[in-house]
């Protein structure tokens, strides 16, 4: 099954909050819009009503001019003087639908208002709506019906451009949408902070996870904010409990071993006094017990140590120390002894356990090297770990690869003139096995017999 492609909290948060915000913003732009669009029209028509009162009132006829009816001229707006300017007024008899008055800018075209509605009396009904100019232009009208004071009644209407709103909207909503554009990324940036600033203790809280596992410090310490300081506190009991347990592991290991290696001892000296086959047999048995116990108690309590949060070893002090011990040991063979190792590696274990894994290797390669023994520890990488290579060279006989299968089988012993169990190897790939680690044997540079051993860093 494909691992699933982890997802970041900041993104997440980050993602979502702009989303909110931006869908909030373009509401709030089209409601702005909405509402502008009916202040605006309102406004257009109040206008419109001003034009047609004042209409109205134009074409009354005087008593000293009879029937005829008066021209109100361009009712204080120029623009109803211009030909074809979008703005124009019109008075319709309203028996047969005649033209009585126009304004000029009509420029003796017609007003298409809509005819009167089937069955619906108009004494002073007043209608408005849309109606296409001589232009082709958007006209936005009101129409009402006049009863004059001899019973004559005309249909007085008066129009203007209707474009003129859809250009105010369009600009206003332009204005808006910079606005709330400018406003918006503000918001963008200003979330993309907030979430940086608000997810910041998670990062110190990662870093001293970090450091507690390398080694460099106990226990989780610092100032959190009081939603992640249960989990600090949660942290710390699970490190204190786990270091308990592996302690009390440690205490029964110890225990069993003194339990075991006591009864053995007192089968082995049993067994050496009766002498005879069955004697030896018990012996040897006994001696492979023993073995085996204390190759399983320290597999036991390399992984126990293994699981404890925070224990590391730095490497460097335990390779000198051992260079100089092994230089004593072999100090008649004259064997020059060389180590190179970078400052700060540090080993995720006990130091015991690496040196005694260290140890049997160079205390192996000191065996069999003829002049020279050289000690390497790089850093390395296995997929999601970090890794320490240690690498032991002899310039010795060396081994085919047959030998070296047989090298690592528990009581081996390839050659029985040079001292030994024959379970220094053997340990050696239990213990790295035990941290997740891995142990090899190859051929050096110089012919001899290489050994790499890869451990976990901290």
């Amino acid at each position: 099954m494909a691992r699933q492609k982890q997802r970041s909290l900041t993104f997440t948060l980050f993602v979502s909050s702009a989303l909110w915000s931006g869908v909030a913003l373009i509401v709030a732009a089209v409601i702005l819009v909405a509402l502008y669009r009916a202040s605006v029209e309102r406004a257009f028509d109040a206008r419109l009503e001003i034009y047609l009162k004042a209409l109205v009132a134009g074409i009354v006829p005087g008593e000293d001019s009879g029937a005829i009816l008066h021209d109100p001229g361009n009712l204080g707006d120029p623009r109803f003087g211009l030909p074809l300017s979008g703005w124009y007024w019109v008075v319709r008899d309203a028996g047969d639908n005649r033209v009585a008055l126009a304004s000029p800018s009509l420029a003796g075209d017609a007003l298409a208002v809509p005819p009167d509605v089937p069955g619906v009396p108009r004494p002073t009904f007043v209608r408005q709506g849309t109606i296409a100019g001589p232009d082709g232009e958007r006209l936005r009208f009101l129409e009402r019906l006049v009863t004059l004071a001899d019973g004559r009644r005309y249909s007085v209407a008066v129009a203007g451009d209707g474009g003129e709103v859809e250009r105010d909207v369009s600009i206003f909503g332009n204005r808006v949408a910079l606005t709330l554009g400018i406003f918006g990324l503000g918001l963008v940036l200003a979330t993309f902070v907030q979430v940086r600033v608000g997810l910041r203790p998670l990062k110190r809280m990662r870093v001293a996870i970090q450091e507690i596992r390398s080694g460099a410090k106990a226990r989780l310490e610092g100032d959190f904010p009081r939603e992640i300081e249960p989990v600090a506190e949660e942290l710390n009991a699970l490190i204190d409990s786990n270091r308990e347990v592996v302690e009390r592991a440690r205490t029964h290991v110890g225990n069993l071993a003194h339990a075991l290696k006591t009864p053995l001892s007192v089968i082995l000296n049993e067994a050496r006094s009766a002498g005879g086959p069955f004697g030896e047999k018990v012996v040897e048995q006994a001696k492979l017990m023993r073995e085996r116990i204390d190759n399983d108690l320290d597999r036991a309590r390399a992984a126990a140590q293994r699981r404890v949060v925070g224990v590391s070893t730095e490497v460097a002090p335990a390779v000198d120390g051992l260079a100089r011990a092994m230089r004593k040991i072999h100090d008649q063979r004259e064997l020059v002894l060389s180590v190179q190792c970078p400052p700060g590696a540090r080993f995720r274990g006990e130091q015991q356990d690496l040196e005694e894994m260290l140890g049997n290797l160079m205390d192996n390669a000191c065996k069999w090297a003829r002049r020279r023994v050289e000690v390497r520890v790089d850093a390395a990488a296995i997929p999601g770990r970090p890794m320490l290579l240690l690498t032991v060279d002899d310039d010795g006989p060396g081994l085919d690869p047959a030998g070296r299968k047989a090298a690592l089988e528990r009581g081996r012993r390839l050659d029985e003139t040079v001292p030994g169990s024959g379970l220094g190897l053997s340990i050696v790939s239990d213990l790295a096995g035990a941290y997740g680690g891995r142990f090899s044997l190859g051929s050096a540079p110089s012919g001899g017999l290489r050994a790499e051993l890869y451990l976990p860093a901290a």
